[in-house]
């Protein structure tokens, strides 16, 4: 049975009223017809069952037959990743990875070393575009839930507003507290956690003091260098596997 993301307030009595780019999806690309059963969840939890009632010309009608029992999302702690923006596709395969592996809540921003340089109608489309690969991505992975992607955001920006009970930055320049210890020496899980990553060219120094000064603590990995595509997904499997549902 195929499943589809869709928006809570669009089913009301049992009813779910399917419109615009998924509409044209499910006709066009799928071609599904009347009788198809699907699986809807409204990203926020909810998994329904229903049956496509009818085609009309812009839009499909679902009628809702059952609620399902959600996919569990593990007893984790919400992660939010704030990753430099890189430049080419990097950043579609961070926030799809990154979906995968249970991440809560995605922010971009950009850094004195980030080479990317987006602003006005530009950011906001890249931003539209990235929400529409961590949808996908949720909807591939069968979560119930999708995870937050923030508007591009300054450096300054991204740590000051950082209000996760443990907060850790990777930086190079970190030779001693490794993140092994780090996860070792934390007893109970913290409830939330926020990775921050830099750019292909890292994070300056000045960056990582102010991020210090914000109360991230510097981690390191050991001494082999990552990419900023790569260290983030790191980061996040050894925590999902440690506090998480993996393994």
């Amino acid at each position: 049975m195929r499943r589809f993301f869709i928006d809570r307030n669009a089913i009301v009595d049992g009813v779910a009223v399917i419109e615009g780019e998924l509409f044209r999806h499910l006709v066009r690309v799928l071609r599904l017809k009347c009788g198809a059963r699907i699986a809807l969840a409204d990203g926020q939890g909810g998994e329904f069952a229903g049956v496509l009632a009818s085609l009309e010309k812009e839009r499909a009608i679902v009628r809702i037959e059952e609620t399902l029992a959600a996919v569990a999302s593990g007893a984790a702690p919400a992660i939010t990743l704030i990753q430099g923006v890189p430049k080419g596709e990097r950043m579609e395969m961070i926030l799809q990875k990154g979906t995968e592996l249970g991440v809560a809540g995605f922010v971009p921003f950009l850094s004195s070393r980030t080479i990317l340089r987006l602003s006005g109608d530009k950011a906001a489309e890249r931003v539209r575009r990235w929400e529409r690969i961590v949808m996908e991505a949720a909807r591939q992975s069968r979560r119930p839930d999708i995870p937050e992607v923030c508007g591009i955001v300054a450096f300054a920006d991204a740590v000051a507003s950082a209000r996760q009970e443990m907060k850790l930055i990777l930086w190079e320049g970190e030779s001693e507290r490794g993140l092994k210890e780090v996860v070792e020496r934390t007893s109970p899980p913290p409830s939330s956690v926020a990775v921050l990553v830099g750019p292909e060219g890292g994070l300056s120094a000045e960056e990582a003091r102010e991020a210090r000064a914000s109360g991230f603590l510097p981690v390191t990995l050991g001494p082999r260098i990552l990419r900023t595509e790569t260290t983030g997904l790191a980061v996040l499997s050894i925590l999902q596997y440690a506090w998480g549902d993996v393994g």
